[in-house]
């Protein structure tokens, strides 16, 4: 087993990454399809891999699907590239959820949002807590949608939960984020978390965030390590280029209909030649003019 600190240690440095879940035309999971992809990221550098998380479509997935994918991920990327699993929903779920990812062999948990109601900082870190202490490997909270902490409230969990070892921000508040990192200093690994991390990326490292994810790896996954490698090396020239080129024009599609981030990564890696099968209801596929525009700006950016 990987050791939380061990964990933390793995998601302090390099690039990470979504892979999304491969569906077939009926929309069923899809292992061996699912397992091909992995097998084409992992060389391309990736230091760890989050199955069934966010872009992954975590939200769509039944109990029995959740196990195949996390168990397909583990064994596909054994000795490759380390899987950490996402976990999310009502608390009793969430645990449900950690426990079978750590019996299938993930390495830590992303805790996703818990569903739908708003709660007080005490109940969410109440949540939070549970959750980790229903597993021994180490667990990264998603701060995103009505799961927000305070500093004062992660804090409280450190003391409270050793193997909370991530913090992990999709807010985008930049006073939340400073008071995070300036109070927990080196108890975290910090990770940036935003859709479409790499326009945020140079600001995020600025305040201390240097990791973060990245969803167009999926598709683009040269254009993604090169883009990593420029801003750890503080290359401008080579980020501002591809932001220009690529992630700008990239964000317009994106921003079209709610619920885009997940859908144009499915798009991408179906242009590229590794269809991932449609995205789930409540999402919506991109439509066939947007797919075009799409396909144009892959090949302008030359990021094939």
């Amino acid at each position: 087993m990987t050791t939380p600190q061990e964990l933390k240690a793995i998601v302090s440095e390099g690039l990470l990454s979504f892979p999304v879940t491969d569906f077939d035309q009926n929309g069923d999971f899809n292992a061996k399809s699912y397992a091909a992809r992995l097998e084409w990221l992992a060389p391309y550098g990736a230091t760890a891999l989050f199955a069934a998380g966010g872009t992954g479509e975590f939200f769509s997935l039944a109990p029995d699907e959740y196990s195949d994918v996390i168990r397909t991920a583990v064994q596909t990327c054994k000795g490759k590239v380390p899987i950490l699993a996402g976990a999310g929903g009502p608390t009793r779920t969430a645990i449900a959820y950690a426990q079978e990812a750590e019996r299938q062999g993930a390495k830590g948990i992303l805790l996703l949002p818990h569903y739908l109601t708003e709660a007080s900082q005490d109940g969410i870190a109440a949540h939070v807590e549970q959750v980790c202490k229903s597993v021994n490997i180490g667990v990264i909270v998603y701060n995103r949608a009505q799961s927000r902490l305070s500093a004062d409230s992660l804090a409280r969990l450190a003391d409270r939960c050793p193997n909370l070892v991530g913090f992990k921000d999709g807010i985008g508040d930049i006073e939340s984020m400073v008071r995070i990192r300036r109070k927990m200093g080196d108890r975290f690994s910090y990770l940036g978390g935003l859709p479409t991390a790499e326009v945020y990326a140079a600001a995020y490292r600025a305040l201390g965030v240097p990791v973060y994810s990245s969803a167009v790896f999926n598709f683009v996954p040269k254009m993604a390590m090169e883009f990593y490698n420029a801003i750890a090396a503080g290359d401008s020239d080579t980020t501002n280029r591809l932001l220009d080129d690529f992630f700008l024009p990239y964000l317009e599609i994106r921003n079209r209909k709610a619920g885009y981030a997940v859908s144009i990564v499915k798009a991408g890696a179906k242009l590229v030649g590794h269809d991932a099968g449609p995205v789930r209801a409540p999402l919506t596929d991109l439509t066939g003019e947007e797919m075009e525009m799409l396909d144009a700006l892959i090949k302008k950016s030359g990021a094939e």
